[in-house]
């Protein structure tokens, strides 16, 4: 009996021994357990931050680079709309001022060939009045000519008619006309001597050429 009871406590010792070994080892598990995941946690951290940040940082630019573009579009169009206005503006100033020097041109011509149907008119004035004896030059037929024959002149003044000088200046092409050529001691050389038919301008322009003879 005593040697079975020894045999007993030895087994139980054993069996306590055992059951103490796995918990110690159970034990040392958890803990590398427990050490070694919060390492892989904060790897798995820092590389889903990481990911996160490359994500982000890309789209963010991306983004900054759409919203320049759309600005840079909008200033083209700005500058496109406002270069068609000015070339808009520039063409209807050069057709105004077309359309006013047409118009100057044509007044201008309508009123030189006006003018030029009057001056055969006002010849026949200045005819006529030369032709009146000198007893008669105080009548009314005459005073009535030489008032009418003014009020004409003046009304071609202010329409900027003006006679061209002749007798006595020297001849110019450009606004006489030289019919004839006599000598003449007492005028110099290319003086008009006398003056056949006068001569007009309207403003800068000649309506008509004086007809001259020119001496020597």
């Amino acid at each position: 009996m005593e040697k079975k009871k020894e045999l007993d406590k030895e087994l139980e010792k054993e069996k306590a021994m055992q059951e103490e070994i796995p918990e110690e080892n159970f034990e040392d598990a958890d803990k590398e357990q427990a050490e070694a995941v919060p390492e892989t946690s904060t790897e798995e951290n820092s590389t889903e931050s990481e990911t996160e940040e490359q994500a982000s940082g890309p789209g963010e630019k991306k983004g900054l680079f759409k919203k320049r573009e759309k600005k840079d579009k909008k200033d083209e169009q700005i500058a496109e709309l406002t270069d068609k206005v000015k070339r808009q503006l520039a063409e209807f100033e050069n057709f105004r001022n077309r359309t006013e020097k047409e118009k100057s041109q044509m007044y201008t011509i309508g009123a030189k060939d006006v003018i030029e149907k009057i001056l055969p008119v006002v010849d026949n004035f200045e005819r006529g009045i030369k032709s009146i004896p000198e007893e008669e030059k105080e009548g009314p037929v005459a005073s009535g000519m030489e008032m009418i024959y003014k009020q004409l002149m003046t009304v071609l003044t202010d329409l900027g008619v003006s006679p061209i000088e002749a007798v006595g200046q020297e001849f110019d092409p450009n606004i006489h006309n030289a019919v004839m050529h006599v000598e003449n001691e007492e005028l110099g050389e290319n003086v008009i001597a006398e003056e056949f038919q006068k001569g007009y301008k309207y403003k800068d322009a000649v309506l008509r050429y004086s007809m001259v003879s020119v001496a020597n």
